[in-house]
């Protein structure tokens, strides 16, 4: 994989901000990296620059959450020492691997079609549109009454399980783990919060596995520009969704999903036509 060499700062600029933005909004980060360029008449950068972009995200959800982090480690650390889990907080450090590693073995025997297949524009439009109505239907029916703190080992495995739907541009890692979350009855704050916790090792995996093959070609400025965008967006992504959810329901982003959905549908007959 490379990076295209037509790759502009202008685009890496809005690529990156796109991936910020949509990376925790339940809209699917690669539904937007892939539609951008088909909208705009752009050459598709890739699985190799999406995977870039994922650096500024990962580092995002780190600084966020980073008392968290600190917290989880500790507490991992303590299970190594003890061989035992006590604790919430040991749980939780268990539950986010749980929850991670379905996602992990998908990504491993899935790659080639993540790359190929799965990038389709009409692909893109469907899933955009059912994870939407099905995210309306979790958010609107289901119980807001468990806390993060009544998370079990099953609520991490359906939820990992769920994250494995992300693999498809137009699902959204978050979408898909939020939907999931909602429907096992967590309200929406906990939903959210346990979705962006569980983002880091994927992330974190991806990047170890993919960005020294994204980068071999080395560091271009555009690229630079992408991963800062994406951060520094992804950071305002993650505090606004955690204020919004705590008082307001997940409705505007299921309808932005369909609206997009129907529009690239719309898109894709007007230019075969």
């Amino acid at each position: 994989m490379s990076f295209p060499p037509v790759m502009t700062l202008f685009q890496a600029l809005v690529l990156g901000i796109v991936q910020g933005l949509a990376e925790f909004l339940p809209i699917s980060s690669s539904a937007h990296l892939s539609l951008v360029p088909f909208i705009f008449g752009w050459k598709d950068p890739g699985l190799a620059f999406d995977v870039a972009l994922h650096l500024g995200t990962l580092a995002a959800v780190l600084w966020y959450f980073r008392q968290q982090w600190i917290d989880l480690t500790k507490a991992g650390l303590q299970i190594l020492r003890t061989r035992r889990i006590e604790g919430d907080e040991q749980w939780r450090a268990v539950y986010i691997i749980i929850a991670t590693i379905p996602a992990a073995i998908a990504g491993l025997l899935l790659q080639k079609y993540a790359e190929t297949v799965f990038r389709n524009p009409l692909i893109t439009a469907f899933t955009l549109i059912v994870l939407g109505l099905l995210l309306w239907a979790a958010d609107r029916w289901a119980p807001q009454k468990r806390p993060l703190a009544g998370l079990r080992l099953t609520d991490a495995l359906m939820i990992g399980l769920a994250q494995v739907c992300a693999l498809v541009p137009g699902v959204s890692r978050s979408g898909a783990t939020m939907t999931a979350g909602r429907a096992l009855g967590f309200d929406r704050t906990s939903a959210a919060t346990f979705s962006f916790l569980m983002s880091m090792p994927i992330t974190a995996a991806a990047a170890v596995v993919k960005v020294p093959e994204a980068l071999r070609e080395g560091v271009t400025l555009p690229i630079v520009v992408g991963i800062l965008a994406s951060g520094i967006s992804g950071w305002l992504a993650i505090s606004v969704l955690l204020k919004y959810v705590s008082s307001k329901s997940f409705g505007v982003f299921a309808v932005y999903r369909v609206i997009l959905g129907l529009m690239i549908l719309t898109l894709i007959y007007t230019r075969q036509g």
